[in-house]
């Protein structure tokens, strides 16, 4: 089976009066829109993974994500539509939500470890399917570099050229695809990375080591509002004003937490007048059932 999917991932222009008074302009890539559940990023992350297993002959995918994991759901979905058989490794204690009854939805079968356990992925994955040679161990999040590869063709779409790029950070995978591309076509544009974590400076070598060539972009630390699917009341407000204002749905885990960061920002005046600004919508909506409590 030829393991593609139609890209459709425009680039819209949003408005709002604080970019007006700062001079610039601001652009969002949606690849939110490239399917509903293999979404945005975990797209461009899975597409050489799953080249990689078919080449291989491998046909059962083994992964792993919290019990809210935008990509155990991404690969439960990739795995139905492409034929291979899946199973995610999910941290922590036996739970049931609406992400993994979609996920079970898909087909993929569910193994729970402890907290402890999981920190050493390598050794789960040779524990539960060392003897099985159809298995294929593809990391958290898709933290590969072929992920990179992958995210490095989101720059092959665009047909204009921006100031900065902005972009969520989790692996540091996308990341990396994206400043390889511009890397590739030699453009000038300011990568700026927006980590979801709490003292996130340590995503810098979960990027370099994807990258193609040194390169210089930009770490914004101060954006993560308590940590990993944290959200603070400030930031439930933000994401609910922006969807309201913009018909655009967002999450408080990565994106809604991108585009604060870009907001605030350009209230600080940041930028120069004029500026370009393009930011990554990177899918993951399905976050938003685990904070749903919280809107």
């Amino acid at each position: 089976m030829n393991i593609e999917l139609e890209i459709f991932s425009p680039v819209h222009q949003i408005t709002n009066p604080l970019f007006d008074t700062h001079g610039v302009k601001v652009y969002l890539k949606r690849d939110d829109l490239i399917h509903p559940m293999i979404s945005g990023n975990k797209w461009r992350k899975l597409k050489y993974l799953l080249k990689n297993a078919q080449h291989q002959h491998k046909n059962h995918l083994v992964t792993f994500g919290g019990a809210y994991s935008n990509h155990l759901l991404a690969t439960a979905a990739a795995a139905a539509k492409f034929g291979f058989k899946s199973t995610g490794i999910v941290r922590g204690e036996e739970v049931d939500n609406n992400t993994l009854f979609l996920c079970k939805l898909h087909g993929m079968q569910l193994i729970f470890t402890d907290r402890d356990s999981y920190r050493d992925k390598p050794a789960i994955f040779a524990h539960y399917f060392g003897d099985d040679e159809n298995a294929i161990f593809i990391d958290e999040g898709g933290a590969s570099a072929e992920g990179a590869l992958g995210c490095s063709e989101l720059i092959d779409e665009l047909t204009d050229t921006y100031d900065h790029i902005f972009c969520a950070c989790g692996t540091g995978t996308t990341a990396a695809g994206i400043i390889n591309g511009l890397t590739h076509h030699q453009l000038k544009t300011k990568f700026n990375a927006v980590p979801v974590f709490k003292n996130g400076s340590f995503i810098k070598n979960e990027i370099d080591r994807f990258l193609t060539a040194p390169a210089e972009y930009n770490l914004h630390t101060n954006y993560h509002f308590g940590g990993y699917g944290k959200a603070t009341d400030e930031l439930i407000t933000f994401v609910k004003q922006f969807v309201a204002g913009t018909g655009i749905v967002i999450e408080p885990v990565y994106t809604g937490k991108m585009m604060y960061c870009l907001y605030d920002l350009i209230s600080t005046g940041y930028f120069k007048p004029g500026s370009k600004i393009l930011a990554i919508h990177s899918g993951g909506i399905w976050g938003l059932l685990g904070m749903k409590d919280r809107f």
